[in-house]
């Protein structure tokens, strides 16, 4: 018996379903905390009301996981038109949850941030251009939530565009979206700071997403077998 023979790797689909698993535990935990402050817009949200629902932080978050079933059903149509147009099954599944995943994902949580407070349309728009300023007076629930504004986008860009494959950039994608953000608070009144640490710590959630999906980015040109296939046209007749 050769005992310096290490033991095989488990299959991919092994760790595969793991991982699924893990995930799965992980999110029935955090529905399992959170239960309490969504149940509380539930009624609102089912019964169609805008006022305590879709105005607040927790009707938004019910009603965004209540669309996870929709938004699934969404990936796999795009994926059955690729894979119908020809392209690779690995391919047309990955493309099509980046898409649907960026909105998913960056939606909600731009809806938020865009939320009017009490005094929107009367209190003068506010801005703060001092870095770190306003970070120390966040908390971890604001730098948490800042971070995760635009990290759909940062994970998902990458898996859809080679030309955002680079951290730097989806470092500058993140920064941008976020100042158009913050430029929209000031500009429509919505009784906000619009601030600079804001843009600074989107832009920071953005990039550490995009670290945590660089397996999967696309970095190359589309394969021959991810491209449509067209028809071959028709021989001369001849004679």
């Amino acid at each position: 018996m050769n005992h310096n023979t290490s033991l095989s790797p488990p299959p991919r689909r092994t760790r595969r379903a793991v991982l699924l698993g893990l995930a799965a535990l992980g999110l029935a935990g955090v529905l399992y905390v959170v239960r309490g402050p969504l149940m509380m817009s539930a009624p609102r949200c089912m019964a169609g009301q805008w006022h305590g629902c879709l105005d607040t932080f927790n009707g938004v978050v019910l009603m965004t996981l209540v669309a996870v079933p929709l938004s699934l059903l969404v990936v796999w149509a795009l994926a059955r038109r690729r894979r119908a147009a020809g392209a690779g099954v690995a391919s047309a599944w990955r493309l099509s949850l980046a898409e649907v995943g960026m909105v998913h994902g960056t939606v909600p949580w731009v809806w938020m941030t865009m939320m009017p407070g009490s005094g929107a349309g009367i209190v003068p728009g506010r801005y703060s251009l001092v870095p770190i300023r306003d970070l120390l007076t966040m908390g971890p629930l604001g730098i948490g939530g800042n971070l995760l504004v635009f990290a759909s986008l940062g994970f998902f860009a990458p898996m859809r565009w080679a030309a955002l494959a680079s951290v730097p950039r989806v470092l500058a994608l993140g920064a941008g979206c976020s100042l158009l953000v913050e430029t929209a608070q000031y500009v429509l009144q919505l009784d906000r700071v619009s601030s600079v640490d804001d843009v600074l710590v989107n832009a920071t959630g953005a990039a550490l997403a995009a670290l945590a999906s660089r397996r999967w980015w696309r970095t190359t040109t589309p394969e021959p077998s991810e491209l449509p296939r067209r028809p071959s046209p028709a021989p001369a007749p001849t004679g």
